[in-house]
């Protein structure tokens, strides 16, 4: 994360050459850029970020294989402390805000919306870099007669409803108006993990994982919640449970 002074590290990613080009002439006007690097897919992002930190990341919407949402799901906590989505569609800003991106660019867009949002990306990657890096301990969950604090080991998964996420805790449901990409970032990598783009799931409540007949899996806990797993998380969470000791869940199980 760049510090005070620290030129910025940005990555562009659009499918398009011509509109990440465009993007590197305005970033270059600003002495405050540093690096820049460019992709131009979904997995060239993600092998990027997952390679080399950076401070933002220019990010399009609509790209073939792995769109501009599927790159934030996949990176979860390696994602930069800014994104803002790059895009000629407005049917995604919404969404875009909810997944914790910062800005929507609707193309076009003139010199100055583009001056705005950069400023807007120095000013949090600024905060950012005066934060150490710190997860929290636990979650304040604020209703309309009581606060209730949740201790994050406590939590059994969580998943995105709308504006919402939905924090479940044995038997309770808490509702937090925050999106899911923040509440991953907060929580870390170390005990929890995504198994579909709307659910992140504690390790440790995990029992297994059992086939179906359509030959996808679900993801057992040990309250006997089943829990939907996409294809795309399924390597990362087999990994994860596997590092696990004593391990999570049997060989009959995967």
């Amino acid at each position: 994360m760049a510090l005070s002074g620290t030129p910025l590290r940005v990555l562009v990613v659009d499918d398009e050459p011509i509109a990440r080009r465009n993007l590197i002439v305005l970033l270059r006007r600003d002495p405050a850029v540093g690096a820049i690097v460019e992709c131009g897919s979904g997995p060239e992002a993600i092998e990027a970020m997952r390679k080399s930190r950076y401070d933002l990341a220019f990010l399009d919407v609509q790209m073939p294989e792995c769109n501009g949402f599927d790159v934030l799901e996949l990176l979860g906590a390696d994602l930069p402390p800014a994104i803002i989505f790059v895009t000629a569609y407005e049917d995604y800003a919404l969404r875009a805000f909810e997944a914790g991106a910062l800005d929507y660019l609707l193309k076009p867009f003139d010199d100055a919306r583009f001056v705005r949002a950069l400023g807007r990306a120095r000013e949090k990657i600024s905060a950012c870099a005066l934060i150490p890096p710190q997860r929290v301990q636990r979650l304040t969950i604020k209703g309309r007669s009581e606060m209730v604090f949740l201790d994050i080991a406590d939590i059994d998964w969580i998943e995105a409803a709308g504006y919402y996420a939905c924090v479940h805790v044995g038997a309770e449901t808490h509702i937090l108006r925050r999106s899911l990409s923040d509440l991953e970032r907060d929580l870390g990598e170390e005990k929890f993990v995504r198994t579909h783009r709307s659910i992140i799931v504690n390790l440790d409540r995990v029992r297994g994982l059992e086939l179906l007949a359509s030959g996808e899996y679900e993801v057992v806990l040990k309250s006997r919640v089943r829990l939907r797993l996409s294809r795309r998380f399924r390597k990362n969470l087999q990994d994860r449970l596997q590092t696990l000791t004593p391990p999570a869940f049997s060989g009959r199980d995967m």
